[in-house]
């Protein structure tokens, strides 16, 4: 007796079960047929027609994985086909400056669903084997994006290198150019400590910074010393400014950036003619390395390189101060040209 009711009893919950599944696919098969027959709704509700000038937001965001494919060389060639993928020139470069936050400006800007950036840097205009190679082969290291992106690529030399303004402004004129600067001293000492790094990896010694910044001579500030001539940034300005307006440079504040680098980056998204779609989800202080990493969406988050953010070796005071005493009409000139001021010393 007990064997048939605990028989009939799995008969039962059989039953049931069955039922409860049956009513879950019909559920999930009549949303998709519902979603299929969506009525068109009345003319005077239809959303306006998208721009054809911008591709939605939602669209790139989706397309980024093809992307993603194309540089871990995945995609076929019918995907680039019907996707209509193609290898863009640049039509903005972040030309500099060195140390001043070139790489960190790059990953942000990529936050942006528009923008599509060269990962490596070129060096096409400022290396005079690859520029020979000419415009074909600069057009190879892009990255494959949709037409109505913006491919940038960054190559610090570019600010400093004589040859580069005339190069890029035969490639394009009205290309914008973003220049990135820090306090001037702080950027020197930046540089040193980089090449100070390199050598140390190779087991080779290298001078104090003050013995480089100042001329064992005169104990003045050394302008033949890369770091120390790097940092007048108003002295290569004015060699780009004999091919472009200024309006077509744009300047960033590398200090900033690194503090806050919201606004800065919605600067930089005006500036090139970008709806703002960066904002305060892309962007998240890490405490352990001491600045802000990269959010893409709620699965993808990227922090730069280990190397970013190193530690400077201390310095004399004094070999400080004369520096900055030496910047500073440097500085007051530059902010005169740019239109944009710093609290610098």
């Amino acid at each position: 007796m007990l064997f048939q009711q605990q028989a009939l009893l799995r008969q039962k919950l059989l039953v049931l079960g069955s039922l409860a599944i049956g009513s879950v696919l019909y559920l999930v098969a009549r949303v998709g047929t519902l979603d299929r027959l969506q009525p068109i709704c009345p003319v005077e509700h239809r959303p306006p027609p998208a721009e054809p000038e911008q591709i939605p937001l939602r669209t790139l965001q989706f397309k980024r994985g093809l992307l993603h494919e194309l540089r871990t060389g995945n995609a076929t060639t019918e995907q680039v086909r019907l996707h209509s993928l193609v290898q863009q020139l640049p039509r903005a470069i972040i030309i500099g400056v060195r140390k001043g936050g070139t790489r960190a400006l790059l990953e942000m800007l990529n936050l942006h669903p528009a923008v599509v950036k060269a990962s490596q840097e070129i060096h096409f205009f400022d290396n005079e084997q690859n520029y020979a190679r000419g415009m074909d082969w600069y057009r190879g290291k892009m990255p494959f994006s949709f037409p109505h992106q913006i491919t940038i690529e960054k190559s610090p030399a570019y600010f400093i290198t004589e040859e580069v303004p005339e190069r890029i402004f035969k490639m394009n004129s009205s290309i914008k150019l973003l220049v990135i600067v820090r306090e001037p001293t702080t950027r020197a000492v930046s540089d040193y400590t980089q090449v100070l790094e390199g050598k140390e990896r190779k087991n080779k010694t290298y001078h104090r910074f003050e013995k480089l910044a100042l001329d064992a001579g005169t104990c003045e500030v050394n302008t033949k010393y890369k770091a120390v001539r790097t940092s007048i940034y108003t002295k290569h300005l004015e060699r780009w400014l004999e091919f472009f307006p200024v309006e077509q440079f744009h300047i960033v504040d590398g200090d900033r950036l690194i503090s806050d680098p919201l606004p800065e980056l919605q600067l930089v998204e005006r500036f090139l003619q970008l709806p703002p779609r960066i904002s305060r989800y892309n962007l998240y202080f890490n405490a352990t390395r001491g600045f802000y990493c990269l959010r893409f969406n709620i699965v993808f988050s990227k922090c730069l390189a280990g190397s970013k953010g190193r530690i400077h070796p201390d310095v004399d005071p004094s070999v400080v101060t004369k520096l900055q005493k030496f910047f500073h009409p440097f500085n007051q000139k530059f902010y005169q040209i740019t239109g944009r001021t710093f609290a610098w010393p």
